[in-house]
């Protein structure tokens, strides 16, 4: 069982609202999955962006929640960037209001979290990694592109077996503005209705 907040937020998203174009964007993610789980392999899921530091961390998080709320088994979910930064705190009040548990396991430029999402599930670590890092898989994963600058300046992820763009808008934008904590909960709950609408269509 998720916490009670996280279920609530899940309960407050439309999945109807999801426009035709994002689930085909989204269709490949979905087969990709199929496919390993149909294979009894686990799926390997490492989310990437630029900085891993905002898009990519709620990415990873949300989809292993979804993964979680479907009762989905096998899913690994990673995260990483073109360059390594530090998780923003916005991104990780942003989860905690969502109904994340989130500990701080060490301090310093580049922060270490853990992220639960139930009582009885291992926590994500959260901290801001390169996509190549060795705490991610180095081979057997998929690449899911976050953003577009990224996208655009890795040409080539090695061990990659796929590739998947899905991009989403930067909340960056809106730092140190009134509209902040807004636009992050709206990026969050963007990319929590995709990924339970990914993990809703998963036949085990």
């Amino acid at each position: 069982m998720l916490f009670k907040q996280i279920e609530n937020t899940i309960a407050s998203l439309n999945l109807d609202a999801i426009s035709v174009e994002r689930k085909q964007t989204l269709q490949p993610l979905i087969d990709y999955i199929q496919t390993k789980l149909t294979e009894n392999k686990n799926a390997n899921l490492n989310f990437i962006c630029t900085h891993n530091s905002r898009r990519s961390h709620l990415s990873q998080v949300w989809a292993q929640a979804a993964a979680h709320f479907y009762q989905i088994k096998n899913i690994y979910c990673y995260s990483g960037g073109t360059e390594a930064t530090a998780l923003f705190p916005m991104a990780a009040n942003t989860l905690k209001r969502a109904g994340f548990e989130i500990k701080v396991l060490s301090e310093g430029k580049n922060p270490i979290y853990a992220i639960k999402c139930a009582e009885n599930e291992h926590p994500v670590i959260g901290f801001s990694k390169t996509y190549d890092d060795a705490f991610n898989p180095q081979s057997e994963f998929v690449a899911i592109m976050t953003c577009s600058d990224a996208d655009a300046n890795c040409p080539f992820i090695p061990g990659t077996e796929k590739r998947i763009p899905v991009k989403y808008d930067d909340p960056k934008a809106f730092d140190n503005t009134p509209q902040q904590a807004e636009k992050y909960e709206e990026r969050s709950n963007q990319i929590a209705a995709e990924m339970l609408y990914v993990f809703s269509k998963i036949k085990e």
